[in-house]
């Protein structure tokens, strides 16, 4: 019943995301990530799940003291982000990758409707395509091209953002990644101020850093790092402008819990900065 069940959902995103085209589309979809944006070349492999369960908070903050620059009152915590990601190509030199995400409690993107929106208004798709490091030719970078925050809000969460990364493995340092972004003008969270009368910012760069330490074997023989510290950062000002920097734990190869602090280029959107935990499970 499982394999069916995640057979049906592969299909339906994947035409999702054939039958929009390039439509580039996140109010917090989270496809493969460095740390609070997708600047890494990493692309889920052919037929491995991704489970992503991400939470975002203030740490000692009143809701008195959290408004905005125009008296708003600001977000103490973004809603939970339970996010499904799957690899459906199996090649060696091309991979690509689709996911959904559901934002629960949903109140937060209610900004800018009368009412708040439906269960299927939480809703976000993404996906992405990649080439791996070194299959152009000998010491090529990682390329992909993605989409996401592609959301069913019309002027909300419809920020459709595009995304060209490349990245490369440096010896000793670790691994760099740097890119572009660029989103959907139609949609209020990429504006400044999060609304439609504020100047358009729906395009930017994006860096992103990650090395691993204290390589170690499982009873299998898989060798992995037990920690990986990472950072990034997206500019503009807009919801996903900002960044972040923390560290990763691993229990095995395929469980992780992230946590850190992340901070943000537009406080009258996101509020000021959050703490961030993070668990990842491959299946």
């Amino acid at each position: 019943m499982k394999r069916t069940t995640r057979s049906i959902l592969a299909v339906l995103l994947l035409t999702l995301v054939l039958m929009g085209g390039w439509r580039i589309g996140q109010a917090h979809a989270t496809p493969s990530t460095t740390y609070w944006t997708p600047a890494t070349m990493d692309v889920q492999p052919f037929g491995v799940w991704h489970l992503g369960i991400d939470n975002y908070f203030d740490v000692g903050r009143s809701t008195s003291s959290n408004v905005s620059s125009t008296g708003t009152q600001l977000p103490l915590a973004f809603p939970t982000d339970v996010g499904l990601t799957v690899g459906i190509l199996p090649f060696t030199k091309v991979n690509m990758e689709v996911g959904v995400d559901m934002l629960a409690p949903i109140q937060f993107i209610c900004g800018a409707l009368k009412d708040c929106p439906s269960v299927g208004d939480s809703l976000l798709f993404n996906s992405k395509i990649g080439i791996p490091e070194g299959a152009l030719f000998t010491e090529s970078p990682g390329i992909n091209l993605g989409i996401f925050n592609v959301g069913t809000v019309k002027n909300v969460t419809n920020m459709d953002i595009g995304d060209l990364i490349i990245g490369k493995t440096i010896p000793v340092v670790g691994r760099l990644h740097v890119g572009g972004y660029w989103g959907n003008a139609g949609s209020a969270l990429m504006h400044e101020g999060g609304t439609l009368a504020g100047q358009v910012k729906n395009t930017g760069v994006m860096v992103g850093y990650d090395r691993g330490f204290v390589p170690v074997k499982d009873k299998d023989g898989n060798e992995y790092n037990k920690f990986i510290l990472a950072a990034d950062y997206a500019s503009g000002k807009n919801f996903i402008g900002g960044g972040g920097v923390g560290v990763y734990f691993f229990f095995t190869k395929d469980i992780s819990v992230l946590t850190g602090p992340v901070w943000f280029n537009d406080q009258d959107i996101n509020g000021r900065w959050k703490m961030t935990t993070q668990l990842d499970i491959n299946f």
